[in-house]
């Protein structure tokens, strides 16, 4: 077998070199013209941005910390600059349906012109409409009115005295009306009954009647003088309000000709105006009640929703907050001596609105959590246009009387900013999301790590020193961020697109160096920030170390052990991540053929971890069962494990323990190994390599390095070291090592300095080598099995917990 090398320092991290960015300070750096590391993100903000074709609105993905919500609003701010400025909205008083208030758009800023315009009418009106009631001119046309009215209705009633007269009645005037007295002999009033005929008596009867007929006849056309009259003191009045009004409002028609609607508006205004003159000749007057007169002109106020007057190009709104009424607009409502009321005043934008010709960003989580936004904003993007629905009135809470305000156009792009998971869960259970997002802009967590690329990280520097106000950056703190970069991407090759963390690491270097009276961020800056970030985010790794120091945990790192190896593991806490060694511990006996994993006999295993286990057995069926039926029955454990175990990294671990309890072969504890292994024994890359092995450092160091402690890993996770550099310096020191291996032969030459051999044409292992070892024990386990027939089937089935899955279907590492 080949002898298996080292892994040398050099290969271990991959250094930047100052000298190769070209420059010693950020300061000599131009500044950063386009958005680094994501061309594919972009060329769908490209497309997305620029089509105006309903549905194609964006979905984000990325994850937190990669700078996506920055780096997208930085993108459409850029679009937005070269986009005309949207109209301005405002909502006026509907005088033909005050429930239903109506939208009115104009060009940027005229909305707030308008308004003021509004304003300076009313006032102008109250101020002027009561000097002309008041003018000589309006006195005397009054006065021409009344003298006419007065003197066809003398006339009136002089014809009819006459007609009475002449018919010898009087008309007499009584508090309740008129009344006719008949004339006889020069005396007023009827004769007795005795002294008058049938014939006279029929005659002053016939008489009477013709006369109460003229004189109906004449009280009628009186009220119609009278009605003509009041009809010439209204129009009189009329013409009055309307010669003050007519020149303000023709002035404002013309001076906002250009405004759909704006026109018809203002002459309803003037209508209204005139039509309740009163109104203001009362406020004049003092006669109205406290308050009155403030809520009843604001029928003439403008509501400016959305005002573009100080925008340059289209608006770019970031919505951090998109609850419904955040979104799409609100009516507020308020208490009025007891009674609730509302009116088009109290009308307020929402997002959708202040955003319109431009971009709306929100942040997916909150739209959805939030009640009925989702539903809300789905509702917009459908119909074409945004409607202010009040919450309550949608779901019925309430039945109080309020607004609905006119729709506008939606001519908003909307821009969800979430993770992948949420993308793609939304794509599988939402049937109208495809239909509404159309473009997926996608943000990768890393970029390649290039020339250019690590220039880009420095232009990235220089931006933030700008924006940031920080010291200068020297070319070795660049260096440090790119080392750092590619460790927090986990390849030597690539460099993370998480600028959000980066920048941070900046700003507490600038803290650093400004601490110790530097003005320029150097390396050591860098790495005093990394250092000091650990230490806030590592007190469970430090007391975790404290007990396996103290032996509560037990972790061997010297001499040999039968079914005994140390496993790596990974913990996540939040944005921090430490290795640790777990004692993988195996035992093999005479049984029937099985595999069987106590963490998932424990519920502690998760999926993933059930298959490494399994493949543990195929690997032992290939390798061993061309004997036979293997009569084996297998336990693999994490000892002192109380979580529950992820991923199947630790298979190659197990399966050495697995090996080395079967042959009864000790393992070296002086070394860990991580690793996943297929049924043929080749090992497979696994995640988190760089923190296992620094976890497994710790723990020898506390110890005391005795120089031959070490890490063995797949050969296929070599690209990803980036480990920090007092491990790098004690491998230089020869006090640590660090193995690359491609299979498990490989891995067993290393943990028991034996050949793992090779079958030879007669099917066996050469004597001595590690798999006759293995072979020969199994061999015996069936003799043994074939001599007690039944009593291991028997004694696992006792053991084996009810209601479980068969012992085959155990979890993984």
């Amino acid at each position: 077998m080949t002898p298996i090398s080292e892994l040398s320092p050099e290969v271990l991290r991959r250094a930047c070199d100052p000298q190769s960015l070209g420059f010693e300070t950020t300061a000599d750096l131009p500044p950063l013209e386009e958005p680094i590391g994501q061309p594919r993100a972009f060329r769908a903000l490209e497309v997305g941005s620029g089509m105006d074709t309903r549905g194609y609105n964006i979905f984000v993905l990325g994850w937190p910390g990669s700078g996506r919500t920055s780096l997208v609003v930085h993108y459409l701010r850029e679009q937005a600059a070269q986009r005309p400025t949207p109209p301005d909205l405002a909502y006026v008083y509907n005088f033909d349906d005050p429930r239903r208030p109506q939208a009115l758009r104009f060009p940027p800023g005229k909305a707030r012109a308008f308004a003021q315009d509004m304003e300076q009418l009313i006032q102008a009106c109250r101020r002027e409409i009561p000097k002309a009631f008041q003018s000589e001119m309006y006195q005397q046309a009054r006065e021409r009115i009344a003298e006419t009215v007065k003197r066809r209705r003398e006339a009136e009633f002089k014809k009819l005295e006459q007609k009475v007269r002449e018919a010898n009645f009087n008309l007499i005037q009584t508090p309740f009306g008129f009344a006719l007295v008949p004339v006889t002999d020069g005396e007023e009033g009827f004769p007795k009954p005795e002294e008058m005929d049938e014939e006279t008596r029929q005659r002053l009867k016939a008489t009477k009647e013709r006369l109460e007929a003229e004189v109906e006849k004449t009280l009628r056309q009186i009220r119609e003088i009278e009605q003509k009259a009041r009809k010439a003191f209204e129009e009189l009045d009329r013409r009055t309000v309307t010669f003050v009004v007519a020149h303000l409002v023709e002035e404002l028609k013309a001076r906002y000709a250009e405004v759909e609607k704006a026109g018809a508006y203002l002459d309803r205004v003037q209508e209204d105006i005139v039509q309740n003159r009163g109104m203001f000749l009362r406020a004049a007057e003092g006669k109205l009640p406290e308050g009155q007169w403030e809520l009843w002109v604001r029928r003439y106020q403008v509501n400016v929703l959305v005002d573009n007057g100080d925008l340059k190009g289209a608006p770019v709104v970031v919505e951090n907050h998109p609850s419904y009424g955040n979104l799409l607009g609100r009516i507020e409502h308020e208490v009025v001596m007891g009674v609730t009321r509302t009116d088009h005043t109290l009308i307020r934008p929402g997002a959708l609105h202040r955003a319109a010709g431009g971009y709306l960003v929100l942040p997916a989580p909150d739209v959805l959590l939030l009640p009925y936004a989702w539903q809300g904003l789905k509702r917009v993007l459908r119909e074409g246009q945004v409607r202010i629905i009040e919450l309550a009135t949608e779901l019925s809470l309430v039945t109080m009387v309020s607004l609905e305000p006119e729709p506008v156009p939606l001519e908003t792009k909307v821009v969800l900013i979430g993770t992948p998971l949420l993308y793609y869960l939304l794509r599988r259970y939402d049937e109208d999301f495809a239909k509404l997002f159309k473009v997926r802009a996608e943000f990768a967590p890393d970029m390649p790590r290039t020339p250019e690329t690590e220039r880009e990280y420095a232009l990235f520097a220089r931006m933030v020193q700008e924006e940031e106000g920080l010291p200068p950056i020297e070319a070795g703190a660049v260096a440090r961020l790119v080392e750092l970069g590619s460790r927090m991407a986990g390849h030597q090759e690539k460099l993370t697109t998480r600028f959000g963390v980066l920048a941070d690491i900046l700003r507490e270097a600038a803290y650093w160096a400004r601490a110790t009276g530097r003005n320029r961020v150097t390396a050591e800056d860098v790495r005093r920030a990394e250092d000091e970030r650990r230490f806030r985010a590592n007190y469970l790794e430090e007391r975790l170390q404290e007990v396996i120091q103290e032996g509560t945990l037990r972790v061997s790192v010297e001499g040999r052990t039968v079914g005994q190896i140390n496993g790596l593991a990974v913990l996540f806490l939040g944005d921090y991540a430490f290795g640790r060694p777990v004692r993988i511990t195996a035992t093999a006996y005479p049984g029937r053929g099985e595999v069987v994993d106590i963490e998932q006999r424990a519920e502690l295993g998760d999926p993933i971890h059930t298959k490494g286990v399994l493949i543990l057995g195929g690997y032992l069926g290939q390798q061993y069962g061309h004997v036979g039926p293997l009569s084996l029955t297998a336990r693999l454990t994490f000892e002192q494990s109380y979580e529950s175990v992820e991923g199947d990294s630790a298979s190659a671990a197990e399966l050495l323990a697995l090996l080395s309890a079967i042959a009864q072969v000790p393992l070296r504890q002086d070394l860990a190994i991580t690793g996943s292994v297929d049924q043929h024994g080749n090992l497979q890359a696994i995640g988190g390599v760089n923190e296992k092995i620094e976890g497994f450092f710790a723990v020898c160091q506390a110890r005391g390095l005795t120089g031959t402690q070490g890490v063995v890993i797949p050969q296929a996770n070599v690209r990803h070291l980036m480990l920090r550099e007092e491990v790098v310096d004690a491998v230089r020191a020869g006090k640590f090592h660090i193995w690359a291996v491609e299979t498990v032969d490989e891995a067993i030459a290393l943990f028991t300095g034996m050949e793992p051999g090779e079958r030879q044409e007669d099917g066996t292992f050469p004597e001595g080598t590690f798999h006759h070892a293995v072979e020969t024990r199994l061999r015996e386990f069936a003799q043994l099995v074939r001599q007690r027939p039944g009593r291991e089937e028997e004694r696992d089935d006792e053991q084996a917990p009810q209601n479980k899955p068969d012992a085959r279907d155990v979890s993984a590492s």
